[in-house]
């Protein structure tokens, strides 16, 4: 005859109580394991990459846009529109190499692509100057923007800064405007020309100085009459 339990507690199957080991001795396991898992952030860094193509194209997108701006500005600066009166002003200009004071040179080119528009060079600068109507004749170029001026009179011409209201170069002649000098100085008889005889204004004032007598003595010999 067997002999009976006294111990209160229920007796587990050997093979429940074997499973409930393995399983208690693979959870500090898988514990361990799901930090090594959650440090692997593998698709965010796949993210972060695809982003930078986006960026670098945005940029550059912008930079083209500002160069259009630019572009843009750059070509309302330069070109100016012309009218008729002023073309007729640029028919007047004199092109070429002017020399100026302190062995200075001044430039004057038209552009062949703008008409009425004019390349002015001084130094290591180049304006670019349209002309302007004048009340005085005088020919007048201007470079609104840099507030540069060529003026053109008959004997001479100037370079000048009109946002400081100084003159950069004065006495700047082309070979036409050294021609019309010379032309005035000889018909003045101011300039010296080889083989011109000299000028005697003194000799006419001889025949009237001796007609004075003449013209006193004829009361003298009335009133003796």
């Amino acid at each position: 005859m067997r002999a009976m339990n006294l111990d209160p507690r229920p007796h587990l199957p050997i093979s429940l109580a074997a499973l409930c080991l393995v399983m208690a001795a693979a959870l500090p396991a898988q514990a361990a394991d799901a930090p090594a898992a959650a440090a692997k952030p593998a698709k965010p860094a796949k993210a972060a990459n695809a982003a930078k193509p986006l960026s670098a194209a945005a940029s550059a997108s912008q930079a083209r846009a500002r160069s259009t701006v630019r572009a843009k500005e750059l070509a309302e600066d330069t070109v100016e529109q012309v009218n008729t009166a002023q073309l007729a002003v640029a028919d007047r200009v004199l092109t070429g190499t002017a020399d100026c004071e302190f062995n200075q040179k001044v430039t004057i080119e038209p552009m062949a692509d703008r008409a009425g528009h004019f390349h002015v060079v001084h130094a290591k600068a180049r304006y670019t100057m349209v002309p302007q109507e004048t009340t005085t004749g005088a020919v007048r170029l201007e470079d609104k923007k840099a507030g540069i001026v060529w003026l053109q009179i008959p004997a001479k011409s100037m370079l000048m800064n009109t946002k400081i209201g100084q003159r950069i170069l004065d006495a700047c002649t082309l070979a036409e405007q050294r021609a019309a000098v010379q032309a005035v100085q000889t018909a003045t008889g101011l300039g010296i020309v080889p083989g011109a005889a000299p000028a005697n204004p003194a000799a006419p004032a001889a025949p009237a100085a001796a007609a004075a007598p003449a013209a006193a003595a004829a009361p003298a010999a009335s009133a003796a009459q």
